[in-house]
């Protein structure tokens, strides 16, 4: 299987693919240089094998090769950040409180 996250600028959005198949998103809005995680989605039929996990460090590996600062309105990617604290640096350090970071 090969699984790869693509930022689908026209949409706004990151996407998680399994081979072919979409598997997932995560939408955002830019705003000069930041991204704004506001939602994240898998299809269930590829639920429980960590597609999510993968779509959220693609996304956040992208906006870091970017520079772009992030904000986590989205509570996956935002909990997926508090699970992985060498990410939180994205996140201005103004915002970490809002955020709970």
């Amino acid at each position: 299987m090969a699984i790869r996250v693509t930022d689908n600028q026209d949409s706004s959005r990151f996407e998680v693919f399994d081979d072919e198949e979409l598997a997932g998103f995560a939408e955002y809005h830019r705003y000069g240089t930041e991204l704004a995680f506001i939602h994240t989605e898998i299809d269930p039929k590829f639920g429980g094998r960590g597609l999510g996990g993968r779509l959220a460090q693609g996304a956040l590996d992208a906006a870091r090769e970017q520079g772009a600062a992030v904000l986590p309105y989205c509570p996956f990617i935002r909990g997926w950040i508090t699970k992985h604290p060498d990410y939180a640096e994205l996140v201005p350090a103004a915002q970490h409180d809002r955020f709970g970071l």
